[in-house]
């Protein structure tokens, strides 16, 4: 696959997982993909804790479904109802998480680049959960970033020091196929809008 068709295959999946294992080099390569990703004044600021365990995941599982319902308890009308049928998360299902932190002291106390922009290094994190998405879409295997939850509640649950943010929880597996259509578009939730319409010149 090339990087252009693993771009535009990228899904956020949900219900495709399959549960079968991920084989070890397979792993290591998605994991190394995302560690080569770049990153503000070279800082690296990202870790990945692999979550196997089914208890754990059980437990955040519960956690965002309680979080569903609290989102889901703001909705009317349509929304509400379109939200019912979309499925959130596949935290069980999944073969493994991976959750990517974000160390704001990594590489100080003077990160080059950072000093103008605080969030650079947030950024730098998310360019390595890109490059673990595409690496693993290239790899035939499924993504789901779960955003439902609470950030201490999570930083509690799998022992993160207090100075460290946790910034997604990644749903990784093997699946049965990958959507053709973002399962909110599906859903008629939401729609993507067209490139010309992202696109300004010189100004706003």
């Amino acid at each position: 696959m090339n990087l252009y068709d693993a771009i535009h295959r990228r899904r956020d999946v949900r219900a495709e997982f399959t549960g079968a294992p991920i084989p070890q080099d397979v792993l290591e390569r998605v994991l190394a993909a995302a560690h080569a990703a770049p990153s503000v004044g070279l800082s690296q600021p990202w870790d990945f804790v692999l979550v196997r365990d089914l208890g754990v995941r059980r437990a955040f599982y519960e956690h965002v479904q309680a979080e569903r319902a609290v989102f889901a308890a703001g909705l009317t009308g349509g929304d509400k109802e379109r939200f019912g049928r979309i499925k959130i998360d596949g935290v069980l299902e999944s073969s493994l998480a991976v959750v990517v932190t974000y160390d704001a002291a990594r590489g100080g106390p003077a990160v080059l680049g950072r000093h103008a922009i605080a969030d650079a290094g947030l950024y730098s994190v998310c360019l390595a959960i890109q490059n673990l998405w595409l690496a693993a879409t290239a790899e035939g295997l499924g993504v789901g970033w779960v955003s439902f939850y609470r950030e201490p509640y999570l930083r509690e649950l799998l022992g993160i020091p207090a100075a460290i943010r946790p910034v997604a929880w990644l749903c990784l597996g093997p699946v049965t196929r990958l959507q053709s259509a973002p399962d909110l578009e599906r859903h008629g939730w939401w729609r993507r809008r067209p490139l010309e319409a992202a696109l300004h010149h010189d100004r706003w």
